[in-house]
Parts: C-alpha cells; sequence; structure tokens
C-alpha cells in the first residue's frame, strides 16, 4: 500500500502489546536471531557486520550490569529463559552451591567468534549486503 509520504505495510503492527505478545511467544528459530549480541570493534572492523546470533563457545565480555567488565566462554544458550550462560560468571546459594548467572545477549559484546562454514557464510553474505549502495570518498570527488 503507498500513500504519498511514505510506504507501510497493513500486516504489520504498532500496537505495544501484539508486539510483546509476538516477542514472548516466539518460536525457537525466531528467538535465535533476537538473541543476537554485537561484535567488538575489531571483528566489526574484519567482517563488516555489527551483529550476530550468539552461539555456544563464542568467547564474549559483559559490558553492563552487576557482572560487567567479566570475560568468558558461553557455555549454554538457553533460548527458552531469552539467557546465556558464561563460565567463571556465578553466584553462590545459601547451601554454598555455586549456580550461573544468566546474562541477556543484548548486555554482552563478542569478542572472539566460533566459526565454522555455515558461521562464515552468515558473515561473508551480511558482510557483502552492509558494503553494497554505499559511497566512498573516493566516489564522490569522482
Amino acid at each position: 500500500m503507498k500513500t504519498s509520504k511514505s510506504w507501510f505495510y497493513y500486516t504489520v503492527s504498532s500496537s505495544r502489546r501484539k508486539n510483546r505478545k509476538a516477542h514472548f511467544t516466539a518460536h525457537s528459530s525466531k528467538r535465535r536471531i533476537i538473541m543476537s549480541a554485537v561484535l567488538s570493534r575489531e571483528l566489526r572492523q574484519k567482517y563488516n557486520v555489527r551483529s550476530i546470533p550468539i552461539r555456544k563457545d563464542d568467547e564474549v565480555m559483559v559490558v553492563r550490569g552487576h557482572y560487567h567488565d567479566r570475560e568468558g566462554k558461553v557455555t549454554q544458550v538457553y533460548r527458552k529463559k531469552w539467557k546465556i550462560y558464561i563460565e567463571r560468571i556465578t553466584r553462590d546459594k545459601n547451601n554454598r552451591e555455586s549456580v550461573q548467572v544468566g546474562i541477556h545477549p543484548s548486555n554482552v559484546v563478542i569478542t572472539k567468534l566460533r566459526l565454522d562454514k555455515h558461521r562464515r557464510k552468515i558473515l561473508e553474505r551480511k558482510g557483502k549486503s552492509s558494503t553494497k549502495g554505499k559511497y566512498t570518498e573516493h566516489d564522490v570527488k569522482v
């Protein structure tokens, strides 16, 4: 549907209630995409990609919250609870049992990726599309 000012899709809702429902009842495959984390500056420059879905064995650094500035390897991605568990980020219970603390992926930065052929393909595809259509200083001068 087109108006005089811009495009809009009548099938997409801007209702807070409907968007929250869609978010919290999302299937596992959608949660994977939602549970993405940003890459560190070095990785961002190397791959030309800003964020990627987090997975087990990625190395991350917590940048927000009580455990900020802690680094470690992701031991588990718990999509049902929207949390990731990182080694060495634990707390002690009253019975002296140590439990891992769940952290939301938006509060971490990926410092080292676990790369396999599928992950490389994703990075290639995302990196290629991000450079497409952008002008450099050289293009402007010519």
